[in-house]
């Protein structure tokens, strides 16, 4: 019978003892840990610069004042746009007013610098996600994806 983890599937396999429970149990006892190193894993992303920069980065998101407002009227400029488009007889002046005032929103959120850290935080965690699941993928397959390139040789698994 498997005694642990880390005796191999075939080694359980060719010993006559081993049945389909202990085939389960060995299944169970991978799986579980597959789950303890993404358990792991989850805790040093979270403990990563990028995460932390990110978290700090949304806060101050969050707690800007004008940006907030600015979302806030931008979406309720969006839903009176929606609702003029379901009338029948639609007020073209009235929509084209609306219109501008959801794109003058839109340049100010956009531009607003609590957003725009917060949105490059967001990409930095995005293309940390992207490594880890590349380096997931070629532990797996043993094959980098060719847009793996970070342009740092450091990082390199060789040029195709």
């Amino acid at each position: 019978m498997c005694a642990s983890p880390a005796q191999s599937r075939s080694a359980c396999m060719a010993n006559p003892k081993f049945k389909n429970n202990s085939i389960k149990r060995y299944r169970t006892m991978m799986t579980e840990e597959i789950r303890k190193k993404a358990e792991e894993l989850g805790k040093l992303l979270k403990d990563s610069d990028e995460v932390k920069a990110a978290n700090a980065a949304k806060a101050v998101y969050d707690n800007d004042e004008a940006v907030q407002q600015a979302i806030f009227e931008y979406n309720t400029q969006n839903a009176v746009l929606a609702k003029e488009y379901q009338k029948d007889e639609k007020d073209e002046v009235f929509m084209e007013t609306v219109k501008k005032r959801i794109g003058e929103l839109y340049n100010e959120i956009v531009n607003n610098a609590a957003y725009t850290a917060y949105v490059q935080a967001e990409e930095q965690i995005g293309n940390l996600m992207k490594e880890v699941n590349d380096e997931l993928n070629f532990q797996i397959t043993g094959e980098r994806p060719q847009s793996a390139c970070t342009g740092n040789c450091g990082s390199c698994g060789g040029c195709h």
